[in-house]
């Protein structure tokens, strides 16, 4: 399987000395980043440019035909959104100011130690990505649209909220970064990840893993694998879920359940992108996008030291939250209809109907679940249903044993009275139309589409109501 690129768009290299451009590729690929073009010719440099782009330059200063100072103001001109890192074989302050005033990103002597030159590549790297995400976003803010809907598919919604989250999952979808979904149980964030994958256009697959019950033994052995005789009954070699990930995405679910000791052992994989089977000495090299996804709040666990800070951080090169259903009620009439032709299709039965009722009753349900819960709920109304539109008993049963008064929130008033028997003067018709109005509001929980849908008209219609009210009308 062909190795994932690391960068996206390519380093590259620019250097008369052939052996110098070889020697650096090499430290360069054995850190991770094997994305490289090099170039021991300058003059071919603009058109490489052209033709393959580049997240990072290093420029040698010193070459012939067109030196390094000649051609920083070109590629700067040219591409300004491209770090520029200078090398040469002289450490002159003067020269390092000049080089910077031209736009270089960074200076380095060709003496430097390894590691600050590794380091400094992958800073430049890491800026030019970010840079490049925050284009993404301002675009798609701007545009409010998506590129690859069909990505989403899985996902059931027309909310705003969720539409944000696509946004940035697909300015994000490109890099090699870790990924951190957050979210109540239930919320979809595994679809989101596969969502991510799929954007990520790899090669290889999406490959998820719940983490939590794992002991510390066991998440090293699912993670990492085992050599053959590594401990009692590993009578054969294994290879571990990043190896079956390479080229593709591994997905950690639950990761704040993570015991003190697996941290540890995952702070390692991200640190040094390397890792060791069990019972092994030597180290394989991560190949695959790790996304992690939690319900617990992890800021909360590092500062009480549940959860290690140093992780805490690294998780979050990328952070998508994922609001939970009762923030997204407007998705209610869509999942219905989803969930009861999901349903009555596996029953092999005719879709029922549904009565606009039953969206005034599931709108005032807190749904800890969120969507897991609401599929369950409507899978088992469809499972008793016997005419040809949906009986709400089975949901009103449910809801009543976990929202007690809704007994009394659900008698229906004597055929005499009406909720104005008590008042000594009725009030005008636009008067108790606005009240009305405030109430399902309220009932919503200051949601307009459920309220809408709650007095059986349209979101355009209450708005209208609305502003006759601020207008004195």
């Amino acid at each position: 399987m062909d190795k994932q690129l690391n960068p996206a768009k390519p380093i590259l290299l620019i250097d008369d000395e052939k052996a110098w451009l070889n020697s650096f590729g090499l430290i360069l690929r054995a850190a991770g980043l094997n994305n490289l073009v090099l170039c021991a010719d300058s003059r071919r440099a603009m058109s490489l440019l052209a033709e393959h782009g580049a997240s990072v330059i290093v420029l040698d200063l010193t070459m012939p035909h067109l030196s390094g100072d000649e051609l920083l103001p070109l590629i700067v001109g040219e591409y300004p959104q491209i770090p520029v890192i200078i090398i040469t074989g002289l450490d002159l302050v003067d020269t390092a100011v000049k080089c910077m005033k031209l736009g270089a990103f960074d200076y380095y002597t060709k003496v430097s130690e390894e590691e600050r030159l590794i380091a400094g590549v992958q800073r430049a790297v890491n800026f030019s990505r970010l840079r490049r995400e925050n284009d993404l976003l301002k675009e798609h803010f701007l545009k409010d649209t998506l590129d690859n809907p069909e990505a989403f598919s899985a996902i059931v919604t027309h909310n705003k909220g969720m539409r944000a989250v696509f946004q940035y999952a697909e300015a994000i979808a490109g890099t090699s970064e870790p990924v951190l979904i957050s979210g109540e149980t239930g919320v979809g964030k595994e679809l989101v990840a596969q969502a991510l994958h799929t954007l990520s256009r790899r090669q290889g697959g999406f490959v998820p893993v719940n983490v939590a019950g794992l002991d510390d033994t066991m998440f090293a052995d699912t993670l990492f694998g085992h050599k053959k005789g590594a401990f009692t009954g590993a009578e054969q070699a294994r290879a571990g879920l990043i190896e079956q990930a390479a080229g593709g995405t591994l997905f950690l679910d639950e990761i704040g359940d993570l015991s003190p000791l697996s941290q540890t052992k995952l702070l390692r994989l991200f640190q040094e992108r390397e890792y060791l089977p069990l019972g092994s000495d030597l180290a394989k090299r991560a190949e695959c996008r790790l996304i992690f996804a939690t319900n617990r709040d992890l800021a909360a666990m590092q500062e009480n030291n549940a959860f290690r800070r140093d992780l805490y951080y690294r998780l979050q090169a990328h952070h998508l939250q994922i609001p939970p259903l009762r923030e997204r009620l407007d998705d209610l009439p869509l999942l219905i209809d989803y969930f009861l032709e999901q349903g009555a299709a596996r029953l092999n039965r005719k879709r029922p109907a549904w009565p606009r009722e039953l969206i005034q009753l599931l709108g005032t349900y807190d749904f800890p679940g969120n969507v897991r819960e609401l599929k369950n709920l409507l899978f088992d109304a469809v499972s008793i249903h016997k005419t040809g539109t949906l009986s709400m008993d089975s949901c009103k049963n449910y809801l009543r044993l976990r929202r007690p008064g809704l007994e009394e929130d659900s008698k229906e008033l004597p055929e005499t009275q009406t909720p104005f028997a008590g008042l000594l003067k009725l009030p005008s018709i636009r008067e108790a139309g606005y009240l009305l109005v405030l109430e399902a509001l309220n009932r919503a929980k200051g949601n307009q589409a459920i309220a809408a849908e709650m007095l059986g008209i349209t979101r355009q219609a209450l708005n209208w109501r609305l502003k006759q009210v601020d207008r004195g009308d």
